[in-house]
């Protein structure tokens, strides 16, 4: 007896888990741009610690979402930017943020979820 197909795929969840981070659609959206610096990524998204945004660049650099470009100089300059599967989540950052749009009522319960809303 096989057992019924989840409605949940193993994909789905991997991909789910790795966008749903705190701050990673943030970082994402913010590459699709273009290449940025990691100050500048710092200073699109504020609230957001440099250690946490150092781990979050490293795990989508990981993943295959991000590409970090050293250039060596002095000082030397280091480039964040988004491969072909990051610029791939582009219609899904599109849609995420026309739903925030569409249900942004105000009614988000947690303060910080309602400023990355842009509530």
């Amino acid at each position: 007896m096989t057992e019924p197909e989840s409605p949940v795929c193993r994909h789905f969840q991997l991909a789910a888990e790795l966008i749903a981070k705190r701050w990673t659609p943030q970082i994402v959206r913010s590459l699709l741009a273009g290449t940025s610096r990691f100050s500048d990524l710092g200073a699109v998204i504020p609230q957001i610690s440099d250690r946490l945004l150092s781990d979050r660049l490293k795990e989508l650099e990981a993943a295959g979402i991000v590409t970090r470009t050293v250039t060596p100089s002095t000082p030397v300059r280091i480039d964040y930017g988004l491969t072909d599967r990051g610029q791939d989540l582009a219609g899904v950052m599109d849609e995420l943020g026309s739903w925030a749009e569409r249900w942004s009522d105000g009614s988000v319960p947690n303060p910080s979820l309602r400023t990355a809303m842009g509530s």
